[in-house]
Order: structure tokens, then sequence, then C-alpha cells
């Protein structure tokens, strides 16, 4: 809806201009502060350039009314230009608020946890986020392209190799055995350990060389997990991209950056010259036993990636990679590339809490939360939309009890009984959509046209959620809009009142932006509850 107004206005204007949305509704729907910029090069008063601006609009079909207040331009929406939009949208629910197709490729990497184990409900956070960002993307036209980094090289894939012969000789075997301080643990393993020796035998537990095949087969079957928890959750990925299949490439890639000279040898190890980029200190690339590090493989993959040519590239990391940011960034410009296509979302941590009692989180103590179990006790849904109401870089606290409410403190719940008290109020009037979606706003009340108004909004919150990637606004609107279809239905007679076709289709229109909002987000609308 703004960018036809906005269209519209710059079109008579013959000029851009910026539209902002006044407090009180009562003044207009937009407004710009136009004069105000012109004021110097027409040598004239803002109040004067206003009125004379304003006066262009005289007989719009799109505003009832275009007047100068202190300088600026207030719009005030005609009746027939928002009984048009409902129009439109209700014969095409599934384009509503979507936009054409944008020459912008954008690759979104997320998740990405080490695939030793299951997902807990920290990655759960990322794994939202980054899936709602790909879907608002999506429905405003971007080419998004969603990836899944694994990483499978490193010291962590001789720990799940050592963790999984220790499951096998303690739980299958019943031997005593004596766990390192730092192993993974859990029920999945158990598993994992039956499938190895089922696979190799049982002689491959007591090889202590053979810990990096017992890792790499593992994997497969954590990964299987994973990607079946993310199913769960809505989440999936277009590609997933190995760690240790990009190693085959460091020898080039470390040629490119020696060329450059931004790599030194001291010690016997080797640095990339990553301070010439704002970063506290140069960082090993290579340890003085010959094998990369953690970061020589990042540089491997942002380089993959910058070779794929995407026009923007977002990667979601937990808060804990903050570090990470500028060497990651000085070895993209030292690759001869542009790392300010390169966007990083820090992910904080979850605390979840249930009956007002923390729990506890820590992977190698063993008493991780499962994402998987959050996601079976209170669903997909509810999951989504809670994390989604706080933006990511932000400490997010909840109780999974207070999820279960049913009654205005569970927003999950609040918003779907006003979408699910409208299709009841259809029944109690027995009418369908088809037929209210003739119905005139010639004579619609102001409370009908606010909510008209709002419920028109989707579009413009969507681009700005996803501009500033906090999907938060997108929740926050949905919340906003419930309470006003709430308090139009106690303020306004509905069924058997001389206006209640007219009120039923307004209310169909706040139907729709509440599904399409929700489905956006991956939730599915309840019909009845």
């Amino acid at each position: 809806m703004q960018n036809l107004v906005k269209d519209y206005i710059e079109k008579v204007l013959e000029t851009n201009v910026v539209l902002e949305k006044p407090k009180d509704i009562s003044l207009g729907h937009y407004a710009t502060p136009i004069a105000f910029s012109l004021a110097k090069e027409l040598r004239k008063s803002p109040m004067i350039i206003a009125e004379d601006l304003a006066s262009k609009f005289v007989d719009s079909p799109m505003f009832e009314k275009v007047e100068s207040v202190k300088g600026f331009i207030n719009f005030k929406l005609s009746n027939s230009f928002l009984e048009s939009l409902v129009d439109d949208a209700i014969a095409n629910e599934s384009n509503f608020a979507k936009e054409e197709k944008k020459d912008e490729r954008i690759l979104l990497e997320y998740v990405s946890a080490n695939p030793t184990g299951p997902l807990h409900i920290g990655h759960a956070r990322g794994a939202i986020a980054g899936d709602a960002i790909a879907r608002v993307g999506r429905h405003l036209g971007y080419d998004v392209q969603t990836e899944y980094y694994i990483n499978d090289a490193g010291a962590q894939m001789d720990l799940l190799g050592l963790s999984v012969s220790l499951a096998a000789r303690d739980f299958i075997f019943e031997e005593e055995v004596e766990y390192p301080e730092t192993y993974y643990r859990g029920d999945y393993l158990l598993d994992i350990a039956k499938a190895v020796i089922n696979k190799f035998g049982k002689e491959i537990i007591y090889d202590d060389s053979k810990y990096k095949e017992i890792a790499f087969f593992a994997k497969d079957l954590v990964m299987d997990i994973i990607i079946k928890d993310l199913g769960d959750l809505g989440v999936t990925f277009d590609t997933f991209v190995s760690e240790k299949s990009l190693y085959t490439s460091w020898e080039k890639t470390k040629s490119v950056l020696e060329n450059n000279g931004s790599l030194y040898t001291k010690d016997d190890k080797v640095y990339l010259k990553s301070t010439d980029h704002g970063d506290d200190s140069d960082r090993v690339v290579v340890r003085d036993n010959g094998i990369p590090t953690y970061l020589a493989g990042d540089i491997i993959y942002h380089k993959d990636k910058y070779d794929r040519s995407f026009d923007k590239y977002i990667n979601i990391w937990g808060a804990d990679h903050h570090g990470y940011i500028k060497r990651v960034k000085a070895a993209i410009e030292f690759l001869g590339n542009d790392s300010e296509k390169l966007e990083i979302i820090l992910s904080q941590m979850v605390q979840l809490l249930k009956g007002g009692e923390p729990y506890k989180m820590s992977k190698r103590a063993g008493n991780v939360i499962l994402m998987s179990d959050i996601t079976s006790e209170i669903g997909a849904d509810a999951l989504r939309f809670v994390f989604l109401t706080k933006k990511s870089d932000t400490h997010l606290d909840f109780d999974i009890d207070s999820l279960k409410n049913q009654d205005s403190s569970n927003p999950v719940f609040y918003i779907n009984y006003a979408h699910a008290r409208i299709n009841q109020v259809f029944k109690k009037a027995e009418l369908t959509i088809d037929d209210v979606k003739n119905e005139s706003f010639a004579n619609l009340n102001q409370d009908g046209l606010n909510l008209v108004y709002e419920s028109l909004l989707l579009g413009n919150v969507l681009n700005e959620a996803f501009a500033k990637r906090d999907m938060q606004k997108i929740t926050e609107y949905l919340n906003s809009l419930a309470s006003s279809i709430h308090r139009f239905y106690n303020d306004n007679k509905v069924v058997g009142s001389e206006n209640q076709n007219v009120y039923l289709k307004v209310l169909s229109m706040s139907a729709l932006s509440l599904r399409v909002g929700l489905s956006i987000l991956g939730i599915t609308a309840k019909e009845i509850m």
C-alpha cells in the first residue's frame, strides 16, 4: 500500500518524497516533509510550498483529503482506494503483500552447528530467525538461497569418535570406562554405537586409530537427526556444504593470500595480517604442526561463497563468534572481494524457564535441552513465534508454561483467537466471504476504516523487518492487529446489525492479514479454537 501511495505522490509532484505515518491517524494516513527539503531551493516558506503542493491533489481518487499542516503535507486515503486494495487482497490472497521479483541474489547461512549431536534450544533461535528472514525475503521478491555449513573437520570430530566408542563400551559391553572431562554424551550416541558395530564389527570400538572413521560415519547419522529436527520445526535448506570437502582447496587459497602478501610466518606458525583491516591482532591460519586452523576453514568457505557470485551474503552466528567478524572480513578483502557484501547477524543465547525456574544448559555436562523436546512439548508454531518476538541480538528468556495459557498473556493464543473468532462470526452470520466481498466502504465508520488501514500495512511491515533483519516487527504488528480486531468486535455489534455485511468484509481483510503474516513466518493460523 505504501509503495502505491509513494509512487503516486512522486508522480504528481515529480520529485522523490519521504513518507511518514503520523502518530495520530486523524491527521492523515501518511505525511511528507518534502516542503522543508524544497524551501532553500525555492526560497519560500515551507508552509507556502506545502500549500502549493497540496493543491495538486484536488479531486485525486486516492485521497479523501490532502492538506498542509505546519509545513507538512498530510494525506488521508479515500474509502474507495482502501476498498480497492481490500478487494484485490481478497481476490488474490496468495499475492497479498508480495512484491515483484528483484534482481538481487542473497546467500543466507545459518545454524551450521557441529554435527556432533542433536540441536539444543539455543540452536533453534538461529534456525528460526534464518528461516523467517528467508521466507520474508522471498515474499518480497528477493532470490534467497539458504545454506548449512557442516563443521566436519577439526578436533570435535575426533572427540565424536571417542564418545561413540566410550558409549559402546559403557552401555553395550557394560565395561567400566573412564570418561575424559570433555566428551559428548546422550542417548543418541548409543544408537550410533549400535549402528557402528552393525556395520564395522565390535573390533572397531577398541581400535584407537579408527576414531576418525567412526566419527565420519557417526556424523552422517547425526546430520540425519539434525535435518529431521529442523524439518519438524519447519526449517529446510537449499544446500549443505562440508567443511572437510573444502579443505582440498586450502593450498590454492593459501597461495592467493601469499601472493598478495597477507600471510607471514612466525615461530613456525602462519599468520594472517588481519590487523591491516582493523582486527585486534593477527590470526594464526596454520599451526606449527602444519595443520590449518578453524579460521582457515572459514577463509576457504567464504572464498567459495564469493566465487558463487551472490549480491549479498548473510551469516547468522552465535554471539560467541563476535570476535571472528573482523578476521573473516579481513580475509575476504585479502582475497580481493568486497567484505561489505557480508552481513553478520549475531544470535544471543536463550534462557528457557519452566514454571519460573531456569533450566541449565550445558552440552558437555549432558543436561542439554534438546530443540526437539521443546518442539514436541509446545509445538513448532508456538516455538517459532516466541523466538521471533525479540531481535536476534538481544537475550531471550521465556517460560514454556506461559505458552500454554489460554489468554492474552500468550501472544500465540491471542493472535490465533482473533483469527478463529472471525471465522466463528462468519459461521454465526451464516455467510461466507463470497457473500460480502462486494460490499462498499462508502459509509464505513471510522473504526472500520482504521482497522482496514491497519490490516493493509503488512507489506510495509515486511519491508521494514527485512531491511533491518528484525522479525520482531512482524510479530509486534500481528499482535497489535489482533488487539485491534478484538477491540473492533467489542465496540461494534456485527452479527444482526445493519452494518453486518460491511463489517464482515472488514474482518475478513483483517483475518487475511493475520493468516498471511503468520504463514510468512512459517506458522499456520488456527481456524477453530
